[in-house]
């Protein structure tokens, strides 16, 4: 029952998210590091504000004990970027967060983490569950969680100052403090706060904050930053006269922005923003990497500056691999993760706000301007999103339609070419494109289509509804 997406090992709560399938991971792992003789590091676990992440937390660590393998906790809910940026640094081959990041509140799961502090790869989740499968029927032994404390097979510790302090030794801290910006934060319920506050309040930011108590119905939203979920934070950034409104998701991986006029930035325009930035502003070299459901402008982008735009499947560990392999210095995906050359191997909302508002500080313009500079020179391109919700059995005809016959319906426009690398991505002739894909961490259908002009991506979405039968 335990099986990894593209984002970790995700399960509604009491169906599979439980007590005796976490013990069977944390006993895949201890059986994996051994065989790789790399017992002996220990592991880190840390775990966010979600229900039962606490708890599952240490029944995996009791497990670890058991097996005599040291289990170094963070001792407070925290930012899955934290856990990844102290194995990073301190050399940990393995590392795991307990967290089902921007999923409904009746999820939960489990990320696990690689040497660097990268997300596991397909290779290693797949290994790991077969390890699950060796596991699973045998029987699983615990060392009760205080007498493995005693026994220093636990450790508890907050390195928190550590990773904020690299944070705060990377962005222009004086920068900022010159410009004193309204700053109006929104946790999303989750674990971003204390570390986004610090960061703010150190440069010495105005910061105001809604949603920061711990909820784990998360308001009764789903704790994703979307035009959705953020119209409070909207609310809040017109009614203080505020320059920028940051959002994190559940795990603070992921970023939402409201701008100066009020207005909702898609995560393809904060990654395009950063992008330009850096290479304008900051006089950075180096190409992009985006997945293949992320806006093409980042190409457009890349290529003014002679730079190249890669693409790759969705999941961040193939972003993280792909920029190590280039040399890029930004990566991103139009769900609201990225990352840049020099932090962590993996996505971060909080860094990424960092750099947000130092960007507004050291170009002098706020973020409306800096979009409507970007819009200026590359031109507006449109984006329509979709979910959909399936049955197991319409699931399996899509995914025959789509990935083994290959059909696709009379679409409007001139198709290029198709790739099947993830999903059905559609290449047209005009550069725009249409991709559906099956969710890698929910039950969904995700449609995304992207064209140059007003109207024709509401009118390839349409057609494909009709041909799927998904209206």
């Amino acid at each position: 029952m335990i099986k990894f997406g593209t984002g970790g090992w995700r399960a509604v709560i009491g169906e599979d998210f439980t007590k005796a399938n976490i013990q069977l991971l944390a006993k895949a792992m201890t059986d994996k590091m051994k065989a790789e003789g790399v017992d002996g590091d220990g592991i880190v676990i840390g775990y966010d504000r979600r229900f039962l992440s606490k708890e599952a937390m240490r029944w995996a660590a009791e497990v670890f004990a058991k097996e005599g393998i040291k289990a170094i906790l963070i001792n407070r809910s925290s930012p899955t970027p934290l856990i990844m940026y102290y194995c990073m640094v301190h050399g940990f081959h393995y590392g795991m967060m307990v967290t089902a990041s921007h999923n409904p509140a009746v999820y939960n799961g489990i990320k696990v983490f690689t040497y660097g502090g990268r997300d596991a790869d397909e290779s290693q989740t797949a290994d790991i569950e077969r390890y699950i499968g060796k596991a699973d029927g045998g029987s699983i032994g615990f060392m009760e969680y205080d007498t493995a404390l005693k026994q220093g097979l636990i450790e508890e510790m907050n390195p928190l100052n550590e990773y904020l302090d690299n944070i705060i030794n990377t962005v222009d801290m004086q920068a900022i403090r010159n410009k004193g910006l309204r700053v109006v934060l929104d946790p999303m319920y989750g674990v971003s706060e204390t570390s986004l506050k610090t960061i703010l309040l150190t440069a010495r930011c105005d910061v105001s904050t809604i949603h920061e108590r711990h909820d784990t119905l998360f308001g009764g939203k789903l704790p994703s930053p979307s035009a959705q979920t953020l119209r409070s934070l909207q609310n809040s950034v017109l009614d203080k006269n505020a320059d920028i409104g940051i959002a994190t998701d559940g795990d603070a991986d992921r970023i939402g922005i409201i701008d100066d006029t009020g207005k909702f930035l898609h995560p393809n325009d904060i990654l395009v923003l950063l992008y330009y930035y850096l290479l304008k502003y900051k006089g950075w070299k180096g190409p992009a990497v985006r997945n293949l459901a992320t806006t093409h402008l980042l190409d457009r982008v890349a290529e003014s500056f002679g730079e190249k735009c890669y693409e790759v499947p969705v999941g961040f560990k193939y972003i993280s691999a792909k920029m190590n392999e280039t040399g890029a210095i930004i990566g991103g995906e139009s769900s609201g993760g990225l990352t840049v050359k020099g932090h962590i191997n993996g996505k971060d909302g909080i860094y990424a706000a960092a750099l947000l508002v130092e960007m507004i500080c050291l170009t002098g313009k706020k973020l409306s301007e800096i979009a409507q500079e970007i819009e200026e020179e590359y031109g507006t391109i449109y984006l329509e999103e979709k979910d959909y919700k399936f049955s197991q059995e319409r699931k399996e005809d899509i995914y025959h339609t789509l990935m083994v016959e290959h059909q696709l319906p009379h679409l409007p426009f001139d198709v290029e070419k198709v790739s099947y690398l993830d999903g059905c991505k559609v290449y047209f002739a005009n550069g725009g494109w249409i991709i559906i894909r099956f969710s890698g961490t929910e039950p969904l259908l995700r449609i995304f289509c992207e064209m140059p002009k007003a109207g024709q991506a509401g009118i390839v979405c349409e057609v494909v509804e009709d041909f799927l039968a998904l209206s």
